[in-house]
């Protein structure tokens, strides 16, 4: 599947809420500083790539064992429930920041064109 094949009313609206996430880090981190999570939550989704390198893999195709761990950190649910727990818990400011990166990393994925996996690895149609 072309991976720029994702209609472009969707591309347009995560677009816009990339670009919402990213002025919202942007003030966040201005205002509080620097945290460590920004960073690691920001590229850290991408880890489950490495997780589905190997051989015999056709172009594109993530090994089907890094399928689930891949599926599951690039939806929404995992920032929101992050950023939810942040604020309940109060925990310090940096958690609720690292939750807004990782909802960038998503947003920007489905922006660029990147979805979901399908179980063998491939880009969803």
């Amino acid at each position: 599947m072309d991976a720029l094949a994702v209609r472009p009313n969707l591309r347009l609206a995560y677009t816009a809420l990339t670009a919402l996430l990213v002025g919202a880090v942007v003030l966040e981190t201005v205002k509080h500083g620097f945290h460590w999570q920004l960073p690691v939550f920001a590229m850290g989704s991408d880890l489950a790539l490495l997780f589905g390198a190997g051989r015999g893999l056709e172009r594109g195709q993530l090994h089907p064992r890094a399928v689930p761990l891949y599926n599951a950190v690039h939806r929404f649910w995992g920032p929101v429930a992050l950023a939810i727990a942040a604020v309940a818990a109060d925990l310090s400011v940096g958690w609720f920041i690292a939750a807004v990166a990782w909802a960038i990393h998503v947003a920007l994925d489905r922006t660029v064109g990147y979805g979901l996996r399908t179980p063998d690895g491939f880009q969803r149609a």
